[in-house]
């Protein structure tokens, strides 16, 4: 009698080893292009739109009135409508961590840094080229120095991503851009409140100016240590407290 030879068994998505089993539980995997090209297409129809959209038009129509009088603005009210329109544009990116879908992507083998870390990448360029465009609807004559103002801007992006980021850290919402632009609405009304010395709100003619924008440098840092040390999320403590939630 023939021997029959012993067949080898048909690999199964069961047991073949993807991606998220080459990896210890808990390690993202390595962010190849073909991995890039899959994760791309959900992530940008995931973006929140509405908010930031809205923050960013209005931040453009504030830049853009100062090209309506026959003549230009003065000096001061040039500095004051660019800085409306970087707080405009701030409070749409405290939007940009929205996710309706939360929940339901919490165990994702990506993990959050991978996934927070793609929306923020996605959102730089567009911000470069708005805020390109504010400075340049601004007249020349009546445009304030812009690396100070580029430098108030990013303080006041990096500020709201970090309030969006720690409330997404130390909560169960899906949603925390309205609570995060709130919080940002009141930090720019106090920081009306403070003397030019300890202050963020002084003009180019006042001897505090430089250090002013020393402390805007802070601000940036720091606001930016706050966003990184809020992106990663425990992953055991959130699924405790929807479970909980759910019973």
């Amino acid at each position: 009698m023939r021997e029959v030879e012993p067949r080898t068994p048909e690999a199964t998505p069961s047991s073949t080893p993807g991606w998220w089993q080459r990896h210890r539980p808990g390690t993202p995997p390595p962010l190849t292009r073909s991995l890039l090209r899959a994760l791309l297409p959900p992530l940008w129809r995931s973006l929140p739109r509405r908010a930031p959209i809205t923050a960013g038009a209005l931040g453009l129509l504030l830049a853009a009135s100062t090209r309506l009088p026959d003549h230009g603005p003065d000096a001061d009210l040039g500095l004051l409508v660019l800085r409306l329109t970087a707080l405009s544009g701030a409070i749409g990116l405290a939007f940009l961590l929205d996710d309706p879908a939360r929940h339901t992507t919490v165990t994702s083998p990506l993990g959050r840094p991978l996934r927070a870390g793609l929306r923020l990448a996605s959102a730089v360029p567009m911000a470069a080229l708005w805020w390109t465009a504010a400075l340049l609807l601004v007249p020349a004559p009546t445009r304030p120095p812009w690396p100070a103002l580029t430098l108030e801007a990013l303080g006041m992006a990096a500020a709201a991503l970090a309030l969006a980021a720690t409330a997404v850290r130390f909560t169960d919402r899906a949603e925390v851009g309205r609570r995060a632009a709130t919080h940002l609405g009141v930090a720019a009304l106090a920081a009306l409140l403070l003397p030019a010395r300890w202050g963020l709100l002084t003009d180019p003619q006042n001897p505090w100016w430089t250090t002013t924008h020393t402390h805007w440098s802070l601000t940036l840092a720091t606001a930016t240590l706050a966003t990184t040390l809020s992106i990663p999320e425990p992953l055991a403590p959130l699924l405790k407290r929807r479970s909980a939630s759910l019973t």
